[in-house]
């Protein structure tokens, strides 16, 4: 039956309503759907986005706008009756298809199912997760105890878990698409460099201490190549070439909860990379070469065999050993002198090798490869350890260099006669 012109539904500005569309008792706007076979509602004070606000309401989309969301939203999320899955489902259906990871990166996903399995958050279906759902969440892991980085491991999963479903048109937005340091307290604690001061009175220390000696040569060549402390216990034998004093760095050694040790590639492929060997580099390495005792019988990790440094069953030492060698010839150091010193471990040494390296001028290309960067943005962060000191200190320079090459300029000047005073005639007005 046609609609007659009676029969057309209007607002109070006359204006045509359409199907679903209705005005409340108190004003406001009404549009009304079916999802699943259930009723749902949205509203606004607006029907049209240049609608004037009522005075005293906060502002909002339009009623039509919600409408065009909602079209575009059924339109792209077809299968929206498989947002019912539980967040747990969804990260576990996100680590299905994560094959061929690293055996560290299987352990940081098994960390976060373990910590997801013992939350409530992990059964909420992953549609009803809102934004500020998801924030609350993360808010509530760090007032109970959790670490950031713990957080942003957890994070860090489930953030692509919800980009997989909006992908698989199952979402329409990613409720976790928002900045963690907007929310929570970085309390995380930062690796710096450690100044030349301290790095020469810890290696000293080293140098002439009974026990901690045996382990200066390792300790002064992460201070001076910024290898990773996995690439450095990955050096075999013929990875040093003393003839041509350079280092290969083309593997990591590592170790998982069971004890384990494997072999891996370098972090990125650009962390495959040849080292050159400074004069003190090279003597150092020659001084472990010349204390190394292969074990009776040689272990082989993964086909790779001949180490460096092996702990008393003829295991090769892995970084958690150096981890506790640093911490506790630290603290050895402390309990001794009045002057006391940061914290020192393997990766504080590569912070520190890269901002001296940056403080000599090298150039960032060049740091970069050295590093085994991928991205240079990450080599241009180690600026981020250079304080007030190191900045007066370059400008002091910049100013004595900007100093001398004036004096030079005038000198220069003054033996071609360009600065002499002209010498005026005395003239005589008698």
């Amino acid at each position: 039956m046609p609609c007659t012109q009676s029969s057309i539904r209007r607002d109070k500005k006359k204006r045509k309503l359409r199907p679903g569309e209705t005005v409340r008792a108190d004003g406001r706007y009404q549009f009304k759907y079916q999802l699943n076979g259930k009723p749902k509602f949205f509203y606004s004070w607006k029907l049209e986005p240049t609608d004037p606000l009522p005075a005293g309401k906060k502002p909002c989309k339009s009623l039509r706008e919600l409408e065009k969301d909602l079209e575009i939203r059924s339109a792209i999320c077809p299968n929206r009756d498989d947002d019912t899955m539980t967040v747990m489902e969804l990260v576990q259906r996100y680590l299905a298809v994560k094959t061929g990871v690293k055996p560290n990166t299987r352990t940081n996903y098994n960390f976060v199912v373990n910590l997801l399995a013992k939350d409530p958050f992990s059964q909420k279906p992953i549609g009803k997760v809102k934004m500020s759902d998801a924030k609350l969440w993360l808010v509530k892991m760090q007032s109970e105890g959790k670490g950031y980085s713990s957080i942003h491991s957890v994070r860090g999963v489930v953030r692509p878990a919800f980009q997989m479903a909006v992908d698989d048109e199952i979402l329409w937005r990613n409720p976790f698409n928002f900045e963690m340091k907007g929310i929570l307290i970085n309390d995380s604690v930062k690796r710096e460099a450690v100044s030349r001061k301290d790095m020469r009175l810890f290696l000293e220390f080293l140098k002439n201490d009974r026990h901690y000696k045996k382990y200066y040569e390792a300790i002064f060549i992460l201070f001076h190549t910024g290898m990773r402390i996995s690439e450095f216990c990955g050096l075999t034998v013929g990875d040093v070439d003393m003839e041509n004093r350079t280092i290969n760095v083309d593997k990591q050694l590592q170790r998982d909860t069971t004890g384990r040790r494997y072999i891996i590639s370098t972090k990125t492929k650009a962390g495959a990379r040849m080292l050159p060997m400074t004069e003190e580099v090279y003597q150092c390495f020659a001084e472990i070469l010349r204390r190394r005792k292969s074990p009776r019988v040689e272990t082989m990790i993964d086909g790779h065999g001949n180490f460096l440094y092996y702990d008393k069953n003829g295991n090769p030492l892995v970084a958690m050993h150096w981890e506790h060698y640093f911490g506790r010839a630290v603290n050895k150091y402390n309990r001794i002198y009045r002057y006391q010193l940061p914290t020192i471990t393997p990766h504080v040494c590569r912070h520190t090798y890269c901002t001296n390296m940056a403080l000599s001028g090298i150039s960032a290309k060049t740091l970069q490869y050295l590093m085994g960067h991928s991205d240079i943005s990450i080599t241009l962060n180690v600026y981020t350890h250079i304080k007030f000191d190191n900045a007066q200190k370059e400008v002091e320079l910049v100013q004595q260099r900007q100093q001398k090459e004036m004096e030079n300029v005038r000198k220069e000047l003054e033996q071609v006669g360009a600065i002499r005073p002209k010498i005026i005639p005395f003239k005589n007005e008698a």
